[in-house]
């Protein structure tokens, strides 16, 4: 395990060739203010350097409660702007970044805090785990990115429920609706990031970088635009050294073969 490096917002931490970053302001719940942007994009930027893949996750009780309301009431419009376009900077860093993350969600997944989980590419909550958009309740718009992310994960019509009513849905929910992809028991959704992360993490880093860059813009184009794509990310990705090894191993049965759950 590396050096654990703790600031007043993030702590970063590395477990073998996997970045653990750890929102790091417990007594407000994980709040987000200009400065946590910050240092957000600090350890997104030491990550991409040092890492092949990342564990996100919140210290204390929850996970994040979302934007700093205290420190937003107070901006200017052309303020809340600049504020909103730099969460989206730094959490399309992570999105579109070349190396995957696995954020470990428990408690509070609201808010701006629901925004940055799913500017990650795997999401694991525990059973604490809930999560909401209480934006509509508080006279304001989702700003870092949920009107394309999260609507894009979970479908217009469910966060169109979660801004106007309220709605307040489960862990159990959240995986129904694609907005977690595992479900775990309380506590274990960290160590559970990591085993996938560690999996990712052995995969050919080119093979990672076209899953979690061309996949979202794919879905972005129309058919036949897609499938003209895919045949160049294809045929690009098998002529590196590391996918020709990889298949060859495969050939030679040198490779460890695919199982359907449960089987010996």
């Amino acid at each position: 395990m590396g050096v654990d490096v703790a600031s007043h917002f993030v702590t970063y931490e590395t477990v073998g060739e996997i970045a653990h970053i750890g929102l790091n302001r417990p007594e407000k719940r994980n709040a987000i203010s200009d400065r946590f942007v910050e240092a957000i994009a600090d350890a997104v930027a030491r990550a991409e350097r040092e890492a092949k893949a990342v564990v996100l996750y919140g210290h204390g009780n929850h996970f994040c409660a979302g934007l700093d309301l205290a420190e937003h009431v107070k901006k200017t419009a052309i303020e809340g702007v600049r504020g909103s376009r730099r969460w989206h900077a730094v959490f399309s860093g992570i999105e579109h970044g070349t190396i995957p993350w696995f954020s470990a969600l428990h408690g509070a997944v609201v808010g701006g805090g629901l925004e940055l989980a799913a500017s990650t590419h795997i999401r694991v909550a525990d059973e604490t785990a809930f999560f909401a958009l209480p934006e509509g309740q508080r006279g304001i718009f989702v700003g870092g990115g949920g009107s394309v992310r999260v609507a894009r994960l979970s479908g217009v019509a469910r966060m169109t429920d979660m801004m106007l009513t309220g709605r307040v849905a489960s862990a159990a929910e959240a995986e129904r609706w694609n907005l977690v992809q595992y479900v775990v028991p309380a506590g274990e959704a960290r160590k559970k990031a990591h085993d996938l992360a560690v999996v990712a993490a052995s995969n050919a880093a080119l093979s990672n970088y076209a899953v979690i860059n061309a996949l979202p813009r794919i879905q972005d184009m129309a058919k036949e635009d897609g499938l003209f794509v895919e045949s160049f990310i294809s045929s690009f990705t098998a002529t590196s050294p590391e996918a020709e090894e990889r298949l060859q191993a495969f050939l030679d049965k040198r490779a460890a073969r695919l199982k359907a759950p449960g089987a010996n």
